[in-house]
């Protein structure tokens, strides 16, 4: 029957799209944790590769909206079917800044070129970065699955990650004031640092789409933010 195959190529659309956000989750989660790599190792090649590889990301984020908007157009889905779509959209406009950040990460690496470098720098912002990618890993697979209960345990941590930027942004202060070959470093280090946080801020977003895509409902809850680092005070030594 014609109505059949219509159902079923609607069917056959909805997978696809899911398929290829999930397809993008993945090759995120990659250049995040290659960015960081790129910071830790101070590997230009692997940050290169990084600013290289967003562009595919940015090309499937373009793919997943024209096919969205394609198929509103075509089958004017309503309800669940709608949200499937929607939600699908959300989540790669988050997956394209999240590469865009890390591209960002990766060019401060190619920067550093010739830095004084002391490794006890770096730890804070790689110890950030694997709290951020088991936040994305989780979140992507609770997208995958359509699992609420996981996205909400990920949208609750957020406040976490917030904690621990904030704890950074003031060490890597301190390092600055007590050398001033620190300086330099630290200034990008600081910008990483940030961009990581917003990976998190992103992973959130995604946690607050798969709730919505799995009941219908928004989130209304205000987001547990604890990122107080716009209160610190610079202590000048006198």
């Amino acid at each position: 029957m014609p109505s059949e195959h219509i159902v079923s190529s609607f069917d056959t659309d909805l997978k696809e799209i899911s398929r290829r956000v999930v397809e993008m989750g993945g090759q995120a989660e990659q250049l995040v944790a290659d960015s960081v790599q790129s910071l830790v190792k101070r590997d230009t090649e692997l940050a290169q590769k990084v600013i290289v590889l967003d562009g595919p990301i940015d090309l499937l984020q373009r793919e997943i909206e024209e096919k969205s908007v394609l198929t509103i157009a075509r089958r004017q889905p309503l309800a669940g079917d709608l949200r499937e779509i929607v939600a699908a959209m959300r989540v790669a406009n988050d997956l394209e800044r999240i590469g865009d950040l890390a591209k960002n990460t990766s060019k401060r690496v190619l920067a550093l070129t010739g830095e004084f470098h002391p490794q006890k720098l770096v730890r804070g912002v790689e110890h950030m970065s694997s709290m951020v990618l088991e936040q994305l890993k989780e979140v992507l697979d609770a997208y995958a699955s359509r699992e609420d209960a996981r996205a909400i345990e990920v949208w609750k941590r957020d406040g976490e990650i917030d904690v621990l930027y904030t704890s950074l942004f003031r060490e890597l202060l301190t390092y600055m004031m007590e050398d001033p070959r620190n300086i330099s470093l630290c200034t990008h280090l600081l910008f990483c640092a940030k961009n990581i946080e917003r990976i998190g801020d992103h992973a959130t977003n995604i946690a607050e789409t798969v709730h919505y895509l799995a009941t219908g409902q928004l989130l209304t809850e205000e987001r547990p933010k604890q990122d107080t680092t716009s209160l610190t005070t610079v202590p000048f030594p006198s």
